[in-house]
């Protein structure tokens, strides 16, 4: 089983694809909560140089109450991840957690019933973007 929802955007700049995940993440509900800048991190950290790689992390609020309601440790594993990293010199994928497999070990029906449907929801963001 993957773990995540990929796709590639050839021919594409890094900044343009960030907008556009930004905005099909909206669409569907979810808000930015966090963002980390790796790049600019290992920079500053490590003195290393490294592809653009962003991490979004995302939060449809409705599903996450929901879920919180039916495993109260499951915040432990909020937000969504979303990268979108630079992957060539004109190639951009963007990759979302796929929610049913990192929750496999939470033995809960109707929190994977939930995580079904926001993995429904990223297949869409990802998808639109």
């Amino acid at each position: 089983m993957s773990y995540t929802i990929n796709r590639i955007f050839d021919a594409e700049s890094f900044d343009a694809v960030v907008e556009r995940t930004r905005s099909a993440l909206t669409d569907q509900g979810f808000g930015v909560l966090t963002e980390i800048d790796v790049k600019a991190t290992m920079k500053k950290k490590l003195d290393i140089d490294m592809d653009d790689y962003l991490i979004l992390g995302a939060c449809n609020p409705r599903m996450a109450h929901q879920a919180i309601g039916l495993e109260p440790r499951v915040g432990a594993m909020l937000p969504c991840n979303v990268i979108v990293r630079k992957t060539g010199p004109n190639a951009v994928e963007v990759s979302a957690v796929d929610p049913v497999a990192s929750m496999a070990s939470i033995e809960n029906a109707e929190l994977t019933s939930v995580a079904g449907q926001v993995r429904g929801m990223l297949e869409t963001v990802v998808q639109k973007i």
